[in-house]
């Protein structure tokens, strides 16, 4: 199978010097989506079509088994396909995509290659306002046509099964059909749909398939407003495909999925919640309004309290985060961890049942098991240069306010006063603080303003 893709528009009513296939659904590129579902299928070939913003458009991708054809005219979608030719394997079909249609399904693009057989296959839809696309004209049931809406007439408007432009085609008839093309139509362009003509007259049938999961499947982009259509759609299909494997959702419109999550049973999210790269919640999370979590695995029964943010992190059993905490890359936490509200860890390992209760910044620390931190506790990991690493081992006890001056060791069992700053390892089993005597001076009077 050659699958070609054609992505040379400039798309103006995007009003974007972007090129329009780069704008994103889902924080993903469109033709990004395109290609990835594209290779899901194991072509032969895949051919990019680009023309408008060709190079940005190459330089989004570092995949060498793709392609480029250049269309530096963009003379219509039959003259894109024209492009591509050189690199097809003729010996097997082609599949046209778009890179402007991101939601297209590997489900869908099966079942039309799979319909066609040896035949020329197109992908058709039902539209209660077909406006604006191509309407599919039928004889006796046989699909003989293909007429684009500024060439429709009065009856043909009424149509309302629509060409959505992908379809399977004959490798070996694609030279001359390609060749046949003519730009006598209102655009004077050459239209890929009225190479129908050619495979009626070559009495190869033309069978049509509909969007497996539906007509969204099917959607271009060419405006922003188009654009937001696209991605709640796509985000409600994923919000759907986490109800059925039975995640609890507060409100299925109101979620974001930017990657890939996987989920196990008894998960609850709550409205807000976005993810962002591969994430994994365990049996029994509970994602409370408003987190951001990317790239990060959480383990059973862990609650996130609201307007959290994690950032590729791995969570244990029975942890408690936030409300407003943030963990940053490099961040393991153990079993029944607790990190309070406006916590800040970056790269910091946290061992089972200690607690960073508030108001605290933990980086590049080891911590162990049974350790409390106080608020408003500090580890000074960068001297300017370089990060250095604060060890805390288990038991240990760590009062509000301190600042704990990296490369520093608190040992097992020690007790740091509030308001220390350490500079020197804390030894085992003993308290350590640094503190200024207390003085109250009696002779002091509050200053009076003149």
């Amino acid at each position: 199978m050659n699958i070609v893709i054609l992505a040379a528009g400039m798309g103006k009513r995007m009003q974007s010097c972007l090129p329009k296939v780069l704008h994103k659904v889902a924080q993903k590129p469109m033709l990004h989506h395109v290609v990835d579902t594209a290779f899901a299928l194991n072509p032969t070939k895949l051919v990019v079509v680009v023309g408008h913003g060709a190079e940005q458009v190459k330089q989004s991708f570092n995949n060498s088994n793709i392609c480029w054809a250049i269309q530096d005219k963009q003379l219509g979608t039959g003259h894109a396909l024209m492009q591509a030719l050189p690199f097809l394997d003729i010996k097997v079909p082609t599949l046209v995509l778009y890179g402007d249609v991101p939601l297209i399904q590997e489900g869908t693009l099966k079942n039309l290659i799979q319909n066609a057989g040896e035949n020329l296959g197109l992908l058709t839809a039902f539209y209660d306002n077909p406006k604006g696309y191509g309407r599919i004209i039928r004889q006796h049931g046989r699909i003989v046509a293909i007429v684009e809406e500024k060439d429709t007439d009065e009856d043909e408007k009424k149509i309302n099964e629509i060409n959505t432009g992908i379809m399977v085609l004959p490798t070996s008839k694609l030279e001359v059909w390609l060749a046949g093309l003519k730009n006598t139509n209102s655009q004077g362009e050459y239209y890929l749909t009225d190479i129908i003509d050619s495979s009626v007259k070559d009495a190869i049938d033309v069978i049509s398939t509909h969007p497996e999961c539906g007509n969204w499947e099917s959607f271009g982009v060419n405006s922003k407003v188009q654009l937001v259509e696209v991605e709640r759609y796509l985000q409600c299909h994923q919000a759907k495909k986490l109800l059925e494997q039975g995640v609890t959702l507060i409100d299925h419109e109101r979620i974001d999925i930017r990657g890939t999550l996987t989920v196990e049973q008894d998960v609850l999210i709550d409205v807000g919640c976005i993810f962002e790269g591969n994430v994994h919640l365990a049996q029994g999370v509970h994602l409370k309004p408003y987190c951001i979590i990317k790239d990060s695995t959480i383990g059973e029964n862990t609650v996130i309290e609201s307007f959290s943010h994690l950032d590729s992190v791995k969570i244990a059993k029975n942890a408690s985060i936030g409300p407003y905490a943030r963990l940053r890359p490099q961040t393991e936490l153990g079993n029944n961890v607790k990190v309070g509200n406006f916590v800040e860890l970056k790269n910091t390992k946290i061992a089972d049942n200690s607690k960073v209760n508030h108001l605290s910044y933990i980086g590049d620390a080891n911590i162990g098991k049974e350790v409390n931190i106080g608020a408003g506790v500090i580890t000074c990991n960068y001297d300017g240069v370089n990060k250095h690493i604060t060890t805390i081992e288990d038991n240990v006890f760590i009062g509000s306010d301190c600042q704990l001056i990296a490369p520093v060791t608190i040992e097992k069992g020690a007790t740091i006063g509030a308001g220390t700053t350490l500079t020197q390892n804390a030894p085992t089993e003993q308290l350590t603080l640094s503190r200024i005597k207390q003085t109250t001076i009696s002779s002091w009077r509050k200053p009076v303003k003149k």
